[in-house]
């Protein structure tokens, strides 16, 4: 380059508002989740005070999670999507479905455990696979498409993990300790093992489907719609123990269920009809 010659610097990428504003709820709701977490370290572990500070931070994980639900869909029917979104949703995710779940469960379970440094390992772990998971997310969502490229997930989704140990977690505080934070070492270990699952299971090459192709629009099938509102029906009946079921049945859907099942099932649970296919082609010539 000329010394004459003014500096040259790239374009600055499209920002869509709509949905960018929903990451950005994402991304506050980690942030305030972990200085609720924070705000909870300071008192005595056990109180009343403390839990319903965990609590908070609980909600604040499970707003996030509505957040990054919402804020690709929005792109998608916007017809807005692109590195930006992807970039920043996944910086986002770091923070509420990496951070926050880890310092959570390292706060409530983990640092309780008998030996320390097990829980304070298993929570670095976690956290060390959500930041892969993204990474890996990223490069496979830039690379060219090939035909009849698939739209599922590979490996499970951070915002469904952090999902799955935190309302685990909500589940237990729940059924053993009259909703204090004086957990039982069974319980502790069993925290344990389901995190490092959790943990490996994202970084794995289990197929998770993304349920991209639903929208408002969508053909909704019998059995899609009865699982939708038995879901609504028992978040508001059962809140303490619909969510971790909800994230459960998630996890062991693409981990044990799915590989087992036809292709025609696999369609009409995830709502997937022959336009989607049409629409998928089109896409990848």
């Amino acid at each position: 380059m000329s010394q004459n010659q003014p500096p040259v610097y790239p374009d600055e990428p499209q920002i869509p508002i709509l949905p960018n504003l929903l990451t950005a709820g994402n991304l506050l709701c980690g942030f305030f989740s972990i200085l609720t977490i924070f705000k909870g370290m300071q008192l005595p572990d056990g109180s009343p005070e403390a839990f319903e500070c965990y609590q908070k931070a609980t909600y604040l994980i499970f707003a996030a999670c509505v957040f990054d639900l919402l804020d690709g869909r929005v792109a998608r029917m916007c017809k807005s999507d692109g590195p930006f979104g992807r970039e920043f949703d996944s910086i986002a995710d770091v923070v509420s479905f990496g951070i926050a779940p880890a310092m959570l469960l390292a706060r409530a379970v983990l640092f309780n455990l008998p030996v320390p440094y097990i829980g304070f390992g298993i929570a670095v772990l976690y956290l060390l696979c959500a930041a892969l998971r993204l990474a890996r997310f990223n490069c496979m969502a830039a690379a060219p498409k090939k035909p009849n490229q698939s739209m599922d997930f590979v490996g499970l989704p951070v915002p469904m993990a952090a999902g799955a140990v935190v309302s685990t977690m909500y589940l237990v505080i729940d059924l053993t300790t009259n909703r204090n934070l004086i957990i039982e070492p069974f319980w502790q270990i069993l925290m344990a093992v389901v995190m490092t699952v959790v943990s490996l299971l994202m970084m794995s090459r289990v197929i998770y489907p993304s349920f991209k192709h639903v929208n408002f629009e969508k053909r909704g099938t019998l059995i899609a719609m009865l699982m939708a509102v038995a879901a609504v029906c028992a978040l508001i009946a059962f809140p303490w123990i619909a969510p971790a079921l909800i994230f459960l049945c998630y996890l062991l859907y693409g981990l044990i269920i799915r590989p087992f099942l036809t292709r025609r099932m696999r369609r009409a649970i995830e709502v997937y009809d022959d336009d989607d296919e049409e629409e998928e082609e089109n896409e990848n010539k």
